[in-house]
């Protein structure tokens, strides 16, 4: 499902966590492209979505957020 931006982000994220440094970025420039605004910044992507009880919402933090930094998303 190349056109969904979710599955880009998720994709930089994983490709970021996995060490692969040239596909991360790339993942996410494509997130970014097709949902600019809600893959602007960890806090848009953040506030797009309910993340769930505080164990999930760790979790959500420790795998997909840590990733999405590591690939080259700013914070704010």
């Amino acid at each position: 499902m190349p056109g969904v931006p979710a599955i880009r982000g998720r994709l930089a994220s994983a490709y970021a966590l996995r060490g692969e440094t040239e596909r991360a970025p790339a993942e996410l420039a494509e997130a970014r492209r097709l949902a600019e605004k809600v893959f602007s910044s960890i806090t848009q992507v953040k506030a797009g979505q309910s993340w769930g009880v505080p164990k999930i919402q760790a979790l959500f933090e420790a795998t997909y957020f840590a990733g999405l930094r590591k690939a080259g998303m700013p914070e704010e």
